[in-house]
This record gives structure tokens, sequence and C-alpha cells, in this order.
């Protein structure tokens, strides 16, 4: 796979989008393309960087790995796709031709993509710890993007994302898709009309994340870039072992599983936790702010940690079990539906779902239900006209995929946008800090810094591997 020698993007290109942006102008609109694009010939040309299994089985060989990117096509045309994984690439190239009759591009670097004019929308579904470059690249490119949960890897990757979505003004939403459900809508929406009165507390019940056996070393895939592959993470050598084992039927630092190693991931906190710690705080009025303290009242690690850091390199190592709880300075609690001292819990027991208490009930919400008397209650006490659409940022209520498509023809904020996830994704990368160090660490909202503790606040960032590093002007 060639590897361009400049890993990061020319200055020129930053010029080009923000000029674009200050005009008022969506790039795209050059072509024509971008407007109006319910129109055949004027659908939105997409270019996806991942195509792993936000795909589809077809695209990755796995057994019900159904994602977003068959929804995308809904909306938009893929024209070029790209993986770390060729066979991957492959098999997306030969899904989008199945789809629109025509074989996208195959580039063998991703900045190819960045740097064609022609894409209007880039799609990210990389492991996480290549999000943050990807998305900010492609905003200084000009485009317009899609972005995989969890947005980041990091705190300060997110402060960086919200400071140049601001400055560019690209539309980009994150796939947290429960903001477009309507069982999480309406709950939200009850919430904060009262429904259950002042909140109490809100737990998230996400799941515990999984052992491993000791995986060995092994040689990557011929297919496989390993090395582009870790891109910003520190080098590690590959580890694989076959067997009846989730999707990839495998253990190993990569496809998929790589979300059970603290090197690419978060774990279950950033995994599960970016769909429900984001719905709490959406419903809690919390999006401009954060917490105060992050308390791990339980946290169990499936190898032993040392100053925060792992120190078998073997086996998966992000938490499996944990009970975590996130409190609030109550000069940072705006909304007037919370009590002084309104908590989020983070839990890997439970159903899940988010169990919202209150002064006057309890309100229960998951994938599949939401439960409660204030839900019954809607029968002889609806809730008012339009106050589903007014929660979705007085929009119609429409799928995920549509809603981030609509935001970008019209030049408007999508439901699930930067600023609000950086705030929610920024509690669970700071549960992870504390789930580490297996003690209370102690955060300023404001400034966005761990309070005296600089282990803490050591590891709450990453510097990127040389050579992988994100040009930020």
């Amino acid at each position: 796979m060639t590897i361009m020698k400049n890993q990061s993007l020319h200055r020129r290109n930053f010029v080009k989008a923000t000029g674009s942006a200050i005009g008022g102008v969506w790039i795209a609109n050059r072509t024509g393309r971008a407007e109006g694009f319910w129109q055949a010939n004027d659908r939105p040309r997409v270019a996806a960087i991942g195509t792993g299994s936000r795909w589809c089985q077809k695209a990755t060989g796995l057994q019900g790995s159904y994602g977003s990117a068959p929804d995308f096509k809904k909306y938009g045309d893929y024209v070029s796709v790209f993986d770390a994984d060729r066979s991957r690439t492959e098999l997306a190239a030969a899904l989008v031709k199945e789809w629109t009759g025509n074989q996208p591009a195959t580039p063998n670097d991703y900045r190819a993509i960045l740097e064609d004019p022609k894409v209007d929308i880039v799609h990210i579904s990389t492991p996480d710890h290549w999000h943050a470059k990807l998305l900010i690249e492609a905003m200084l490119a000009g485009k317009d993007v899609y972005c995989e949960k969890p947005m980041t890897l990091t705190v300060p990757e997110g402060r960086a994302i919200c400071d140049v979505a601001k400055k560019t003004r690209r539309v980009v939403q994150i796939g947290t898709q429960q903001r477009s459900s309507k069982q999480f809508i309406q709950a939200v929406a009850m919430i904060q009309l009262g429904r259950i009165g002042k909140i109490i507390k809100a737990t998230c019940h996400i799941g515990g994340a999984p052992t491993s056996p000791e995986i060995p070393l092994a040689d990557p895939p011929k297919h496989l870039d390993w090395n582009l592959w870790q891109g910003p993470a520190a080098v590690a050598p590959f580890r694989f072992l076959a067997g009846d084992n989730g999707e990839t039927k495998s253990w190993s630092r990569c496809h998929y599983e790589f979300r059970w190693w603290y090197e690419y991931s978060g774990g279950k906190l950033t995994d599960w936790g970016a769909h429900h710690v984001d719905i709490a705080t959406w419903a809690m009025g919390l999006t401009d702010t954060g917490p105060s303290e992050i308390i791990p009242e339980m946290v169990k690690h499936p190898v032993e940690f040392r100053d925060g850091y792992p120190t078998d390199p073997s086996r998966y190592n992000t938490a499996t079990e944990f009970f975590i709880r996130v409190k609030f300075q109550s000069a940072n609690l705006q909304n007037a539906n919370l009590q002084e001292d309104a908590q989020i819990e983070i839990r890997h027991d439970g159903d899940n779902g988010i169990m919202f208490e209150g002064t006057q009930g309890r309100l229960f919400v998951n994938r599949g239900r939401i439960a409660g008397k204030a839900v019954d209650d809607l029968k002889d006490n609806p809730l008012p006209e339009g106050a589903l659409e007014q929660a979705y940022k007085n929009r119609p209520l429409v799928d995920h995929f549509r809603n981030f498509f609509e935001a970008a023809r019209d030049r408007t904020e999508p439901i699930s946008d930067v600023h609000s996830h950086h705030r929610a994704l920024s509690t669970c990368h700071l549960a992870g800090v504390a789930a580490r160090l297996n003690r209370k660490v102690v955060w300023d909202p404001k400034s966005e810094t761990i309070l005296g503790d600089p282990q803490a606040q050591n590891l709450l960032g990453r510097e990127p591997r040389k050579g992988f590093q994100t040009q930020m002007s």
C-alpha cells in the first residue's frame, strides 16, 4: 500500500476550505450537485474511509453485521472507498458497484479522497484512534463529514475538533443514532417538560467488556497494512488467535476487537457509553458543561495496571466491570428540571438502557422500549403538539442519516453535533481515566482540565506517533 511522505494536509487546503465556508458557500455547490440532492442526478458524492463492520456482511464476510453504509445509499452515492485492509476495500467497492452500477475509486492513500474536489461528504468508520485526525483533515479539506461514534479517543481531540468545526463551518454528524430514535426523543422531551419532576439521577447501563485468552504474536495478513492501521497509535506487534469469538471469530488487536484495547478505544465506556451517556447528558440539559467529580466506586480490569497502564500486552485490557459515579457542581446545573445534586451513574450491570429517576417517578428507555408511569399517563395527558420536534432541534423527525444529509443541504446543525457530543463523550473519557487509576478525578469543565492530579491529566491526551500528526492549520 502506498503511503505518502507528508502525513498532513497542505495549508492551501485549509485556506480553500475556510475561504468557502466564510463566504457561506458549500464547496460542492460548484458542481451543482450538493443542493436539491433528492434528484437522482444531484445526489451528494460520498467517500468512505474505513469499510469494516459498519458496512454489511457482504463487505466484510461477517454474519449479521449491518451498519450505516447501506442506509447512506438512500441519500448519496459512494464514489470512493478506502481501508487499511485492502480486502475490505475491494469488498466494499464490489458492494458499491452493485448499488450504483458504477465502479468506485479505490485509492491507495486516504488523502487522495480528501484532495478530490468531486467528493462532497466523507464517511468515517475507522477504529476510534483514527477518528479525530481524519475528521479534522476532512473539514480542513472542505468536506462535510459523517463520523461513526465515538468521535474521539481523547478529550483534547474533541476540543480540537470543535474548534476546527467552528472555524470551517462544516456540517458534521456523529453516529449516535439514538438521537434520531423516537423513543429516545420522547424520553428527552418528557424529561425536559418535567413529566417525572426534577431529575435526581440518570443511570446508564452499558454492559461490560469481554476478556480474552493470551493472544499470540502473529504476522499480519498480506492484505492488511498494519503500520497504517495503527496510524497515530503507538507501534505494537500484531496479535491474532482464531476461535469462536465475536463477529470476527477471533481475538486480536485489530478488526472489531480493537474496542477492548485502551490503545485504540475506551472499551465499553466509549462504545455504549457514547450512546447512553450522550442521551442522559442531552436530556438533562448538560451539553454545554461537564462534570466536577468522577468517582470509580468499583472497577475490574482483566489485566494488572500500573500507573494507569496495562502490564500485559497479550490480553484485552479495558474495564470489564464498573460502577462509576459522575457528579456535577450546582453552578453548572442550568436546567431547572435538575436537582442541585443531580448525578449520572455508568454501570456494567442491569438492563441495557437508561433509567432516569425524578422527584415524581422514574422513566426507562432503551432501543426496544420506553416505560414508566409518565409514559402510561400519556394516554390521558399527551405531550403538547410539536414537543418531539422541539426536542429534535425544531426539525421534523427523520432517520439519523437523512437528518445529516438535510443539514448538509440546508447548512444547519445536525442532531448529533460535535459540540454536544464532545461534552458527553468527555464524561466517558474521564470515566476511563478514573477507571485506569482507580481513583477520583476532579474536573474543571470550563478549562477542560483535571485538577490537582498531574498523572490523571497526563492520561487525558495521547501524543500521536511521529508521521501521523494532525495538521491544524
